[in-house]
């Protein structure tokens, strides 16, 4: 293990020398959504003064950046007569710089001021590629296409994948990074993040690769720990989608998009989704329920702890969106996205990198992060209306 933690300001410098007498680093990675980490550092002066408001935390493991972003909480200070050292301990919670982009809301017009928006208008995208969707709306609400007071330091457009199918929407004060989740369901299933690169933070999509034959985890490779598995019944197998209603009008457009497979292999599920647009002419409404139908599919949510092992490596061989194999140990097999992969480490125990793999919102609770995500997606669109 070779894990390097540096402190660097808005601007990408390097502050001090690197952070020593670290303990209990916790990162992880996650796919299309913000990473989170917490480390536990000794409260020495040359440690405080580098833990300064909009400063950033990088973590390199073996001479690759595993995240770097901002410290959501620089210093969370703890003492007592009996503290190590004397001096005390500090832990700081961070993230990636996907988590600054996080802060911003869709503008429907982006090139005006706040105070120079019209109510009755909204960022309407029809038929576009997906990769090409989510980059606008980067570029145009906190990117270097941004009005100057929104523009996100060092921020830049990573070169262009060619990833993505079309796909349409519209939106309007709306969290950013639902709307690109929303995109990148709905146009291809891609993937989008943040990396830091010299001076520069740069923002880019791709297309996860099927890595099953060759990403395997299994008892007998010596690269499985443990695992949980769970499989449960989706909560939509089809999306009856509706277009608003239009003032002096009784005609409204209907869009049903199903998931065939997935009823025949359960049992049909509908749900009635709000598509958002008056009908589906540029194919809105049908993307809306496309992705409600991934939101709510027959969810897979395996956890896994692996090990590293020279053949096989998180971050090397795989990386988040990617499908993978885990062998259970009774015989069988499962291939689904690796939708999170978890860092532990300490100098003194080494680390421990553990992976969840599974569908959309595959987590230790996957059904009460998908309400949450679901209720959240649908009061952001009643207030923005």
């Amino acid at each position: 293990m070779a894990i390097t933690l540096l402190i660097t300001d808005k601007n990408l410098a390097v502050q001090g020398d690197p952070l020593t007498g670290w303990s209990d680093l916790d990162a992880m990675l996650k796919y299309n959504e913000p990473a989170a980490g917490t480390v536990k550092l000794p409260a020495y002066p040359e440690v405080m003064e580098q833990l300064e408001p909009g400063n950033r935390l990088v973590v390199v493991r073996d001479g690759s950046i595993w995240t770097a972003g901002p410290m959501e909480v620089p210093t969370d200070y703890d003492w007592s007569v009996d503290s190590e050292r004397g001096v005390g301990t500090v832990t700081v919670s961070f993230s990636d710089d996907l988590a600054t982009v996080a802060g911003y809301i869709t503008w429907p017009e982006p090139a005006l001021t706040w105070a120079g928006q019209h109510g009755d208008t909204w960022r309407t995208f029809n038929a576009v590629n997906s990769e090409t969707l989510i980059r606008t709306l980067v570029n145009e609400n906190c990117g270097p296409g941004a009005i100057a007071a929104r523009r996100i330091p060092n921020l830049v457009l990573d070169t262009a994948a060619g990833v993505g199918t079309t796909t349409s929407l519209r939106t309007r004060f709306e969290p950013i990074l639902d709307v690109c989740r929303k995109a990148a369901s709905a146009g291809g299933a891609i993937g989008f993040r943040t990396r830091q690169d010299g001076t520069q933070i740069k923002f880019g999509c791709y297309a996860p690769t099927d890595r099953t034959a060759t990403a395997r985890f299994s008892t007998g490779l010596g690269n499985l720990r443990s695992v949980q598995f769970r499989q449960s019944a989706p909560t939509i197998t089809h999306a009856l989608v509706a277009g608003t209603e239009t003032t002096g009008s009784s005609i409204r457009t209907y869009v049903e998009v199903p998931n065939a497979a997935a009823a025949a292999a359960w049992w049909r599920v509908e749900k009635y989704i709000d598509g958002g647009a008056a009908n589906d002419s540029t194919g809105e409404l049908t993307a809306s329920g496309t992705s409600e139908l991934a939101d709510g599919a027959a969810p897979v949510s395996l956890a896994t702890v692996t090990v590293d092992t020279p053949d096989l490596m998180a971050g090397r061989d795989y990386t988040l969106g990617d499908r993978v194999t885990v062998a259970l140990p009774h015989g069988l097999e499962v291939a689904d996205v690796v939708r999170a992969i978890h860092l532990q480490a300490s100098p003194g125990s080494g680390e421990q990198v553990a992976s969840v793999i599974g569908s959309q919102d595959a987590t230790t609770d996957p059904h009460l992060m998908r309400v949450v995500r679901t209720l959240s997606r649908r009061l952001g669109q009643i207030e923005t209306r």
